[in-house]
């Protein structure tokens, strides 16, 4: 099975998601909240809760820290009320950009989105501009060291996973978003665990940056949008 990789992107997001846990437990903290007021509670119950769980630990966040924020959404009818929104647009040398913000306030998310774009050459589009060049996909990332090749692509192939990639560091598993839970649940069941476990946007081609500065202008983008604490996720084109 073939494909591209987007390891690299999660590489630099692992990477600063170990130097910034409480940052990362923050923004999974806001999903895990969303989830629970939809859909409730139990894990079992509701499937997006036992996805945004699995994220959280593929995230290395404690599961004690895990339980008490489904309690305390659980117990909680007050508190922020949270949106899911979607930005587009493109950085520089015109890479497709697609920010997923979850808000309490749309007006201050979009002005602060808009502002990262607009200072690191990039710039903020409309809904739509960028997103027919990607597909919705879940991604699963393993690690190499201690996982067998060949036993990892069986099972992921019996649970149900459209493409299966091996780098030089991980194995990455591609699944279709309806069939994503089964698949990690099934693999899970065979004791693997995940660098990365979540459905996402996977673009259809990669854009290289020839220029020296619009690399580190697109890195420093990417960068910024990440600390923004509305900031859920980023997709990107970026052949880095």
């Amino acid at each position: 099975m073939a494909g591209h990789s987007k390891w690299k992107n999660i590489l630099h997001k692992k990477e600063k998601t170990d130097a910034q846990r409480a940052k990362l437990f923050t923004k999974l903290s806001r999903e895990i909240i969303v989830c629970v007021r939809e859909g409730g509670p139990d894990p079992a119950a509701n499937p997006r809760l036992k996805d945004v769980i699995a994220k959280a630990r593929a995230g290395n966040v404690p599961s004690d820290n895990i339980k008490r924020v489904i309690e305390k959404a659980a117990g909680s009818g007050g508190g922020a009320s949270y949106e899911t929104v979607r930005y587009e647009g493109y950085g520089p040398s015109g890479v497709a950009v697609i920010v997923e913000a979850m808000t309490d306030n749309r007006a201050r998310t979009a002005a602060n989105v808009r502002h990262i774009f607009d200072k690191y050459g990039g710039n903020l589009g409309a809904t739509g501009c960028v997103s027919w060049s990607f597909q919705p996909k879940g991604v699963i990332v393993v690690e190499r060291e201690g996982a067998a090749e060949d036993a990892l692509l069986e099972a992921a192939l019996e649970a149900g996973a459209s493409d299966f990639l091996a780098e030089d560091e991980v194995f990455e598993i591609h699944t279709e978003p309806d069939t994503f839970s089964a698949v990690r649940e099934a693999l899970e069941a065979k004791g693997y665990t995940f660098l990365e476990a979540d459905v996402g946007q996977v673009p259809d081609n990669y854009a290289a940056i020839a220029d020296e500065e619009d690399q580190k202008r697109m890195q420093r983008l990417l960068d910024v949008m990440d600390d923004d604490d509305d900031v859920q996720n980023i997709w990107h084109n970026w052949e880095n």
